[in-house]
């Protein structure tokens, strides 16, 4: 049997376990009657995952994709993901993932950037992905998925020559950075294998044992937990990956009875939201022994444990270096929070701004790089075309975080986070993007946007508005630029709170001074700001009856 960690491609590793052990489940999901696709559910084998993928390689190859290639796929978190990636992983294509919720600016900037060969669409994103590649000013081809095999273009440049290696570049994730557009972080196959090794050793509470789990993890594939460390870690283990569409709290126990999920994956929004629903029959009846996530406050994190009988793993971790500690003690007393230890491979430092390594005790900003050699191998290759970002974020041959963290003697701590973004229900919102798009509305003259905190979604997106003269503030006004925002920016992005103030406080050389703007006093309590959580949530409730069943969104 080949070593799983010895093959260059996560395709090789499915294709080797198909292979050796076709049997065993690869791919599921739970069974939903409104759902449009899939209602019955489904679980295929590696065996029948393997050749799915290999009829996707081959319509591929046939119209000349392959290796260096960019090609985005916009199919929600449905299985059929999964084997568009694992086709275009084997011919060493990039995948460029894109958030189906995302709207015209959003996409204009991430097609734009990565400069893709080719989209791979649900009908119902068709349009949405026409008039952003209008707007682009070049030919894109895009494909309807339904009809994929018949009508996929050829590529319009040539591919590299030679097969994909550890080192080549596999996933072009976008996240938000701490000021400006999103950035692309480069995920390289090296990156998958060394995400999967650190998972697969967590021991203790989180043990993963191979060929016999079943992960079920409602975190979208169009962002790295799912797809970049979650799923290859259950391949590299021969385990099964289940992929609800969303969270839906009414069916949470039902599916995971029905799947036979035994892990799960969770944000700090899903905790708290199960433990408000009343208790039933399914919630006792699972068979899922861990959870792997962050963001649980420590007494809920207690409850939560003794109510449905499985431990919650807090973890820390981010796109550019996957997942960097685990807390799989038992050890509970409800007021500690613990992401637990450092975890093999890695080496870690918290330091001032200087750059001093600070004691025991005393935060600071958490860096990390790869033991040995080689600092970067399996962690961010680089930033796409943005090889300023790159340098700083690689400065001294140590990845900095931009996140505090204080070591104590139950483990390290998150304290804070250095970066000018918003956190909301486990999502990373760049401050600069949003600012951006609310600078373009004729009433705005000068904007900022900070976090505040949200007693269900961790922080809100807050903006402080400086209105042109003439312009009447207001909730009038706040809504409208709510609503502004909703036409260009994804849902979950645009301000919930919008707040009009006469100035931004600056430093002496003209740079914004976030901090400064209310001190330490509630920015929800400042008296012009307006509550706009309502068209957010109304937008957030029209998506599908997933959102509308959480009670928040």
């Amino acid at each position: 049997m080949v070593g799983l960690m010895d093959v260059p491609t996560l395709w090789l590793a499915v294709a080797e376990t198909a292979r050796s052990q076709g049997a065993l489940p690869c791919l599921a999901v739970p069974p939903r009657e409104v759902r449009d696709y899939h209602p019955a559910g489904l679980l295929w084998s590696y065996a029948e995952v393997a050749e799915r993928v290999q009829a996707l390689i081959e319509s591929y190859a046939a119209a000349g994709y392959g290796h260096g290639h960019r090609v985005s796929l916009v199919l929600e978190n449905r299985p059929e993901f999964m084997l568009h990636f694992l086709a275009l992983n084997a011919l060493g294509c990039w995948v460029v993932p894109l958030n189906p919720e995302f709207r015209n600016d959003d996409l204009t900037y991430v097609l734009g950037h990565s400069e893709v060969d080719l989209i791979v669409s649900l009908s119902q994103h068709i349009p949405a992905m026409t008039e952003a590649v209008r707007s682009l000013g070049r030919r894109v081809p895009i494909v309807e998925h339904d009809a994929f095999a018949a009508s996929i273009e050829r590529a319009t440049r040539p591919g590299r020559s030679g097969l994909p290696s550890r080192g080549s570049e596999s996933v072009l994730m976008y996240t938000s950075g701490t000021t400006g557009m999103p950035k692309g972080c480069i995920i390289d196959n090296e990156y998958f294998f060394f995400a999967a090794e650190r998972y697969l050793s967590f021991g203790g509470t989180a043990t993963v044992r191979h060929g016999e789990e079943r992960l079920y993890n409602p975190l979208p594939l169009f962002y790295a937990n799912g797809l970049a460390i979650a799923n290859p870690a259950m391949i590299l283990s021969r385990n099964c990956m289940i992929f609800p569409d969303r969270f839906h709290p009414s069916s949470w126990w039902t599916d995971l009875v029905a799947s036979g999920a035994t892990m799960i994956h969770y944000l700090g929004i899903i905790p708290p939201v199960l433990m408000a629903r009343p208790v039933e029959p399914e919630e006792t009846r699972h068979t899922v022994r861990f959870g792997l996530g962050a963001g649980v406050d420590p007494a809920l994190r207690v409850a939560f444990e003794k109510r449905f009988g499985l431990t919650l793993v807090e973890i820390y971790g981010m796109s550019e270096i996957g997942i960097c500690s685990a807390d799989v003690s038992t050890d509970r007393d409800g007021k500690t929070r613990s992401i637990g230890r450092g975890m093999p491979g890695l080496e870690y430092q918290l330091t001032d701004d200087d750059g001093v390594p600070q004691p025991p005790g005393t935060p600071g900003e958490l860096r990390v790089r790869r033991r040995g050699p080689e600092a970067r191998q399996g962690l961010l290759k680089e930033y796409f075309r943005d090889p300023e970002t790159t340098a700083h974020v690689w400065k001294d041959g140590w990845f900095h975080t931009g996140d505090i963290l204080v070591e104590t003697p139950g483990g390290l701590v998150f304290v804070d986070r250095k970066k000018h973004m918003v956190r909301r229900s486990g999502q990373n919102i760049s401050a600069g993007e949003v600012e951006a798009t609310l600078r373009t509305h004729p009433a705005v003259r000068e904007v900022a946007i900070i976090p505040v905190a949200d007693e269900l979604r961790d922080e809100e997106v807050y903006a402080c508005v400086v209105i042109n003269e003439g312009i009447e503030p207001g909730p009038a006004l706040a809504d409208a630029l709510a609503r502004f925002s909703l036409e260009k920016l994804a849902y979950f992005k645009i301000p919930g709170w919008v707040a009009f103030v006469e100035t931004l406080p600056t430093t002496y050389s003209q740079k914004l001074r976030k901090g400064a703007i209310f001190g330490e006093a509630d920015p929800r309590q400042y008296p012009t700001a307006v509550d706009v959580r309502e068209i957010k949530q109304s937008r957030g409730r029209a998506r599908a009856p997933a959102a509308r069943e959480s009670g928040s969104e």
